[in-house]
């Protein structure tokens, strides 16, 4: 619901780096996204888009299926502002899952992460829209805040915008984020072709370090591997090693190798016909115990009952 003319220091100081960004170019330039959006939008008159993680920016403001009455509340300074915390408000709680958060005017927007291994690098957002029917109490409501922020806004066009929102059931609407969900994880596993496909001559070497670190992992999460063995694959020291992962991923070897298998463990528990044990020594782990304890630690809450909810 933002659109350019509203500036805040969230925009300056939480951007993603620029390694982050161009996986996330790169993401939403493939033909796989291209399709999968057109065929989102066209089944349910929807905006998506990648929004790659602290860019708070309106990543739906160009996008088709945009909700008008949005962009008119975008025009203000209040009700931009007002997005922009939502917006924030809304990526911290969907790190791990997808998760919709309503604006002051009861509009719902959702993010679902995508994950690369354990290490979260975008969402894909959509939204902008009711989860009932729009009503006139709710609107005056709306513009009364509007009016205490001191906002100028055109009240007849709002209205106007405002009950012509596409209205969704609840459990319509949380069966496209499973949709998204399955998505978002086939996004995650392209990734891993995509990455190395940036220009190695031009990138920094501890970089290249990182990257085929991170390819190692993705090649062989389900088997023993040391971290003697995963520096000794990307040709650095263990020293060395230890301290450039940490500083691009913000988390340790063990943890990123922890957190990757959890990831494939969770798509793996949706198959009903697998036992977690199963799961547990297919994901790499040497116990069920050890998975157990890592799948807590990771989400929250156990393999069983990660199933059960899902």
């Amino acid at each position: 619901m933002l659109t350019e003319t509203c500036h805040s220091d969230t925009d300056s100081t939480c951007a993603p780096s620029g390694a982050g960004r161009t996986l996330v170019d790169r993401l939403s330039e493939s033909q796989l996204y291209r399709d999968y959006e057109q065929a989102f939008r066209a089944a349910t008159g929807l905006p998506l888009a990648i929004r790659p993680v602290k860019a708070y920016e309106n990543a739906l403001k160009s996008r088709e299926g945009g909700n008008p009455f949005c962009m008119l509340l975008a025009q203000t300074n209040a009700g931009c502002a007002n997005c922009i915390k939502m917006q924030a408000d809304l990526e911290q709680k969907a790190g791990m899952e997808p998760k919709s958060l309503h604006c002051f005017a009861g509009l719902c927007d959702s993010a679902v992460p995508i994950r690369v291994g354990g290490e979260l690098i975008a969402f894909l957002q959509t939204g902008q829209i009711l989860l009932h029917q729009p009503n006139q109490q709710e609107f005056s409501r709306t513009t009364k805040q509007l009016l205490a922020w001191g906002s100028e806004v055109n009240l007849k066009a709002l209205e106007e915008a405002y009950f012509q929102t596409k209205v969704f059931n609840p459990e319509q609407y949380d069966a496209m984020l499973r949709l998204l969900s399955t998505f978002a994880e086939h996004l995650a596993t392209i990734s891993n072709s995509i990455e190395p496909q940036q220009s190695l001559a031009a990138a920094d070497p501890e970089d290249q370090v990182v990257s085929r670190a991170k390819k190692y992992i993705s090649e062989r999460f389900n088997e023993r591997i040391s971290l003697d063995e995963a520096a000794q694959a990307v040709n650095a020291s263990t020293r060395h090693f230890c301290k450039v992962f940490k500083q691009a991923t913000g988390i340790t070897f063990t943890d990123y190798l922890a957190r990757t298998r959890v990831e494939k463990a969770k798509h793996l528990l949706q198959n009903p016909h697998l036992r977690v044990s199963e799961i547990a020594f297919e994901t790499g782990f040497d116990s069920i115990s050890q998975f157990n304890r890592s799948f807590k630690r990771i989400t929250g809450m156990s393999p069983t009952q990660f199933r059960s909810e899902g």
